[in-house]
């Protein structure tokens, strides 16, 4: 693959407020083979935890690495799963 350095075979995963309360963990490590994308990365966790994170990440963001996304390849070294935020 062009580009690809092989580096990033890993990434974490960092939950907050109600994303760690369905998870029931701060973070976890997956590889990239098992969730390539945001879009599987979002089916894999509502699998595993359920209905209460499926509304979180419907309604929440990821941040790449600091950077807000919906979609894509994951290409950085840690994800954040954020729910909405209320207040202004």
């Amino acid at each position: 693959m062009p580009g690809y350095d092989g580096r990033m075979s890993q990434f974490v995963v960092r939950y907050f407020a109600a994303a760690t309360e369905a998870a029931g963990v701060e973070e976890e490590t997956f590889d990239t083979a098992s969730a390539p994308t945001l879009e599987a990365l979002g089916r894999v966790l509502a699998e595993r935890y359920g209905e209460q994170m499926a509304r979180v990440l419907r309604r929440g963001s990821f941040l790449v690495d600091g950077v807000t996304r919906s979609d894509g390849a994951i290409d950085g070294a840690t994800v954040d799963v954020l729910p909405p935020f209320a207040g202004g």
